[in-house]
């Protein structure tokens, strides 16, 4: 199998039950990004876990194609970039995290906007002909 089609069939349903959790659930999750963003360990795991996941699909998927799967690359260079962010400078990221996740309008954003890559990437990975 194509490693796009593999990948997009990987993230794409994990975005859209992620996206469905924040919307079903959107006090718990608040709470939840709220606690990540004071417990130190949480907030380095979530890091290292970005971090590994990023460099898995880099070094997977390096394709800057201009179609849909560049949007796979660009997903793992963030998560990388990302990942690192959260180990090296984690005051910085709890900072912009903190910001991002101010308001219950901007994590309903945020799962409405995952849920709509989760969508599309589901869509490329398992309505696709190879």
């Amino acid at each position: 199998m194509d490693r796009s089609l593999f990948l997009a069939r990987l993230l794409g349903p994990t975005f859209v039950a992620i996206a469905l959790g924040m919307l079903i659930n959107l006090g718990m999750y608040e709470r939840m990004i709220a606690e990540a963003l004071h417990l130190g360990i949480l907030f380095y795991l979530s890091g290292l876990l970005s971090l590994l996941a990023g460099l898995a699909i880099v070094n997977l998927h390096n394709r800057w194609q201009m179609d849909w799967r560049a949007i796979i690359t660009v997903l793992g260079w963030l998560m990388t970039i990302g990942g690192i962010f959260r180990i090296v400078l984690p005051q910085i990221a709890i900072g912009v995290g903190s910001t991002i996740y101010s308001g219950r309008t901007s994590t309903i954003v945020v799962a409405l906007i995952t849920g709509a890559l989760g969508a599309f990437l589901s869509f490329k990975g398992y309505m696709r002909r190879a």
